[in-house]
């Protein structure tokens, strides 16, 4: 009976998992003229702008491949965490109504967010495909790589949107000051630049960076038609691991005043 019970509350859970999923995807779009088009737009115009000044203006030598293959890899990692944590920043202050009436578990709105975003990530992962064929970017058996490191990524991005939407619960100005952060984090991974860029004295803060050690791992298997650096990934998963304890029990303590400051 209890092995049902807990069969029949996890088959509960996934489908309310799967309910807040969709109506995430669909509330960022419905009353949008372009609608789901602005999942391609927003890394293209980054692309366009990007590309422009870093191949005619700062010019990167050596890179092995087309400039804006290069830098449109980095983009969707990138974009994926910065939008799926910012827009769980809100994902509890959003639904203050649902957490008041009916308890389930209050984590499945920020994976919500994660999930949709993860979506957007393989929509626009469609345009990068097109330009690896554009700029005759051979495909390999190793871009299978990309989905375990994409879900390191996202239990790593899942892990910080715990921790920033269960502080933004209590302190609202907690998604304006992660802002600041995040636009510091960007110029210290190498979205837009190589790594090789920096004396070799600094390139510790890539390693230490898990964005800069899946940025670099996307890279290796999709461009170098290689396999990722396993110590960086060692380092990569220990962090996104640790991360996802402490994150997540910090937000199973915080849970139960959810409802109390809302």
């Amino acid at each position: 009976m209890i092995l049902k019970a807990d069969h029949m509350e996890n088959n509960h859970s996934w489908q309310l998992l799967k309910h807040l999923s969709s109506r995430e995807i669909k509330a960022r779009y419905k009353q949008s003229f372009l609608g789901f088009f602005w999942i391609v737009l927003n890394p293209l115009f980054q692309l366009i702008i990007l590309s422009f000044v870093f191949s005619n203006v700062i010019r990167f030598e050596n890179l092995g491949v087309p400039y804006p293959v290069f830098l449109f890899v980095g983009l969707l990692s990138w974009i994926f965490f910065d939008t799926a944590v910012s827009q769980s920043s809100s994902a509890l202050t959003e639904n203050a109504a649902l957490l008041k009436q009916v308890y389930f578990p209050r984590e499945l709105l920020v994976a919500s967010v994660v999930i949709a975003k993860a979506l957007d990530f393989f929509i626009a992962s469609v345009v990068l495909l097109f330009l690896m064929i554009i700029f005759h970017v051979s495909l390999t058996p190793l871009l299978l790589l990309i989905l375990p490191i994409f879900v390191l990524q996202a239990i790593f991005t899942f892990s910080f949107a715990l921790i920033i939407s269960s502080l933004n619960l209590f302190y609202r100005d907690t998604q304006y000051f992660f802002g600041l952060i995040l636009k510091l984090w960007f110029y210290l991974t190498p979205v837009i630049y190589p790594m090789e860029v920096f004396p070799d004295k600094w390139r510790f803060i890539f390693k230490l960076n898990p964005m800069s050690v899946f940025i670099n791992a996307y890279r290796q298997v999709l461009l170098a038609h290689d396999w990722p650096n396993f110590i960086s990934l060692g380092i990569g998963v220990f962090v996104t691991l640790t991360l996802f304890i402490l994150s997540y029990g910090l937000f199973k303590k915080l849970e139960g005043s959810f409802a109390d400051v809302v």
